[in-house]
Protein backbone atom coordinates (compact mmCIF):
# COMPACT_ATOMS: atom_id res chain seq x y z
CA UNK A 1 0.00 0.00 0.00
CA UNK A 2 1.32 3.91 -0.99
CA UNK A 3 1.75 6.00 1.34
CA UNK A 4 -0.59 8.73 1.50
CA UNK A 5 0.01 11.94 -0.02
CA UNK A 6 -0.60 14.89 2.65
CA UNK A 7 -0.30 17.32 -0.02
CA UNK A 8 -3.69 19.11 -0.83
CA UNK A 9 -2.61 21.97 -3.63
CA UNK A 10 -4.12 20.48 -6.51
CA UNK A 11 -1.86 22.47 -9.15
CA UNK A 12 1.17 20.77 -6.71
CA UNK A 13 -0.23 17.74 -6.92
CA UNK A 14 -1.28 17.70 -10.84
CA UNK A 15 2.23 19.05 -11.49
CA UNK A 16 4.26 16.28 -9.58
CA UNK A 17 2.30 13.64 -11.30
CA UNK A 18 3.36 15.32 -14.90
CA UNK A 19 6.74 15.48 -13.88
CA UNK A 20 6.84 11.71 -13.16
CA UNK A 21 4.85 10.94 -16.18
CA UNK A 22 7.51 12.72 -18.39
CA UNK A 23 10.62 11.92 -16.66
CA UNK A 24 9.16 8.29 -17.12
CA UNK A 25 7.89 8.77 -21.07
CA UNK A 26 11.32 10.84 -21.77
CA UNK A 27 13.90 8.80 -19.53
CA UNK A 28 14.53 11.64 -18.06
CA UNK A 29 15.36 11.21 -14.62
CA UNK A 30 15.99 14.93 -13.83
CA UNK A 31 12.08 15.01 -13.49
CA UNK A 32 11.86 12.87 -11.20
CA UNK A 33 14.28 13.90 -9.08
CA UNK A 34 12.12 17.27 -8.81
CA UNK A 35 8.66 15.40 -8.43
CA UNK A 36 9.99 13.70 -5.21
CA UNK A 37 11.64 17.21 -3.90
CA UNK A 38 8.61 18.52 -4.28
CA UNK A 39 6.71 16.14 -2.72
CA UNK A 40 8.43 16.39 0.30
CA UNK A 41 7.79 18.65 3.12
CA UNK A 42 7.46 22.38 2.43
CA UNK A 43 9.98 22.95 4.47
CA UNK A 44 12.73 21.01 3.15
CA UNK A 45 11.48 22.95 -0.50
CA UNK A 46 14.57 24.79 -1.94
CA UNK A 47 14.71 28.65 -1.80
CA UNK A 48 17.13 30.27 -3.61
CA UNK A 49 18.09 34.21 -3.77
CA UNK A 50 19.62 35.36 -7.09
CA UNK A 51 22.47 36.19 -5.93
CA UNK A 52 23.08 32.46 -5.57
CA UNK A 53 21.94 32.49 -9.07
CA UNK A 54 24.68 34.78 -9.96
CA UNK A 55 27.69 33.21 -8.23
CA UNK A 56 27.14 29.41 -9.10
CA UNK A 57 24.99 29.64 -12.54
CA UNK A 58 26.86 30.29 -15.67
CA UNK A 59 25.56 32.46 -18.63
CA UNK A 60 22.46 30.52 -20.63
CA UNK A 61 22.17 28.12 -18.19
CA UNK A 62 18.95 26.17 -17.44
CA UNK A 63 17.93 26.29 -13.80
CA UNK A 64 15.45 24.35 -12.43
CA UNK A 65 14.44 25.54 -8.58
CA UNK A 66 12.26 22.78 -6.53
CA UNK A 67 11.14 25.14 -4.49
CA UNK A 68 11.31 28.82 -4.06
CA UNK A 69 13.22 31.70 -5.96
CA UNK A 70 13.69 34.68 -3.88
CA UNK A 71 15.17 38.43 -4.83
CA UNK A 72 17.97 38.97 -2.74
CA UNK A 73 21.05 39.81 -4.38
CA UNK A 74 22.21 40.91 -7.79
CA UNK A 75 22.11 39.12 -11.16
CA UNK A 76 24.48 39.78 -13.80
CA UNK A 77 24.09 36.72 -15.96
CA UNK A 78 21.81 35.70 -18.54
CA UNK A 79 19.66 32.05 -17.31
CA UNK A 80 16.63 30.83 -17.90
CA UNK A 81 15.05 29.84 -14.42
CA UNK A 82 11.85 27.74 -13.60
CA UNK A 83 10.68 27.34 -9.64
CA UNK A 84 7.25 26.17 -8.44
CA UNK A 85 6.99 30.22 -6.38
CA UNK A 86 8.77 33.30 -7.66
CA UNK A 87 8.75 36.42 -6.03
CA UNK A 88 7.71 39.67 -8.30
CA UNK A 89 11.41 41.19 -7.46
CA UNK A 90 13.06 37.95 -8.74
CA UNK A 91 11.56 37.30 -11.74
CA UNK A 92 12.18 41.34 -12.17
CA UNK A 93 16.10 40.79 -11.43
CA UNK A 94 15.88 37.41 -13.86
CA UNK A 95 14.41 39.35 -17.21
CA UNK A 96 16.37 42.42 -16.65
CA UNK A 97 19.58 40.77 -16.40
CA UNK A 98 18.69 39.31 -20.05
CA UNK A 99 17.10 35.69 -18.68
CA UNK A 100 13.79 34.34 -18.62
CA UNK A 101 11.46 33.15 -15.80
CA UNK A 102 9.56 30.68 -16.31
CA UNK A 103 7.29 27.77 -14.86
CA UNK A 104 8.53 24.15 -14.56
CA UNK A 105 5.40 23.35 -16.54
CA UNK A 106 6.40 25.90 -19.19
CA UNK A 107 10.57 24.30 -18.95
CA UNK A 108 9.22 20.54 -19.06
CA UNK A 109 7.40 21.46 -22.35
CA UNK A 110 10.41 23.34 -23.59
CA UNK A 111 12.78 20.75 -22.98
CA UNK A 112 11.06 17.32 -21.91
CA UNK A 113 14.13 15.12 -22.60
CA UNK A 114 15.48 16.70 -19.62
CA UNK A 115 19.20 17.26 -21.13
CA UNK A 116 21.32 20.36 -20.14
CA UNK A 117 19.16 20.95 -16.86
CA UNK A 118 20.71 22.05 -13.79
CA UNK A 119 18.83 21.37 -10.36
CA UNK A 120 19.64 24.59 -8.10
CA UNK A 121 18.88 24.27 -4.10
Amino acid sequence: MGRKSRKTNPHLLTLVQHLKDVGRSNEAPVWRDIALRLEGPASNWAEVNVGKLDRYANDDDVIVVPGKLLGAGELKKKVTVAAFRSSGQARAKVENAGGKSLSIEELVRKHPEGSRIRIMG
